[in-house]
């Protein structure tokens, strides 16, 4: 008598996961009906100047060669706290790169030291250090990206109000840093504020801090699977894409 063939269990179609948290992300974002991370914000013009990577290169074209490129900068608090409170800070930077994709750089405010650099760590002023909570690989080495104060440029203020009358009476600045693990900061260049977008146009403003990278550049660690699909649902719910927005030409 022949055996029964043994009954093998369904295999789980790929991407179930992603899904399920896409999906569950949407849902949060329409019941919010707007941004389900930063959801208070302001988004203004910008100008990247890059100098380039002091000491070693960094083997990523971007941040080791000179250039100068048209961006937009997003400002914004995380939960939102009532303005004034300590809360994660978020800086989000689009660089509109020669290749025509754009470049995502999202930082959260955090500590300098390297113990800190990978955690977003409350403040109630706009002026200071944020970080990518999300480090990167180029090639074999993990670097992590920053935006630092500018000890010479403006003081944005505690509040989304402070930092938008500081861009109208003047060009606040942040420079643009890269490190290792364990490493310094070394400055690469810095990002220029100029006029604030309107209401609109922050509002049609999507990032996607995974795919759009430079080509020498990945994201690196576990939270870029989740990264990655909570952005996705976030941008379904307002009916974003991921290059969605974003000024092209810099008013500084």
């Amino acid at each position: 008598m022949t055996p029964p063939t043994p009954v093998r269990p369904a295999r789980r179609p790929a991407g179930t996961a992603a899904g399920a948290v896409e999906r569950a992300t949407a849902a949060l974002g329409r019941l919010r009906r707007g941004r389900l991370l930063h959801p208070a914000g302001r988004s203004f013009a910008a100008e990247v100047t890059m100098w380039g990577t002091p000491g070693p290169p960094t083997g990523v074209a971007l941040l080791d060669d000179p250039g100068r490129y048209a961006a937009a900068v997003r400002l914004s608090r995380g939960t939102p706290t009532p303005e004034g409170w300590p809360d994660v800070l978020g800086l989000a930077v689009r660089v509109h790169l020669d290749s025509g994709r754009p470049f995502d750089l999202l930082v959260s405010s955090s500590g300098a030291a390297p113990v800190l650099r990978n955690l977003p760590l409350p403040r109630r002023g706009f002026t200071g250090t944020y970080s990518t909570i999300m480090g990167y690989r180029a090639a074999r080495r993990r670097l992590w990206l920053a935006a630092l104060a500018d000890p010479e440029a403006v003081d944005l203020g505690s509040s989304l109000a402070a930092v938008a009358a500081a861009a109208r009476t003047d060009a606040p600045r942040l420079v643009l840093a890269v490190a290792s693990a364990v490493g310094p900061w070394r400055p690469v260049g810095q990002v220029t504020i100029g006029a604030q977008l309107a209401a609109r146009e922050d509002a049609a403003l999507a990032f996607d801090p995974v795919r759009n990278l430079p080509p020498d550049l990945r994201a690196a660690g576990p939270l870029a699977w989740l990264r990655e699909q909570t952005y996705r649902g976030s941008r379904r719910a307002r009916g974003a894409t991921a290059q969605s927005g974003g000024s092209t030409a810099a008013t500084v």
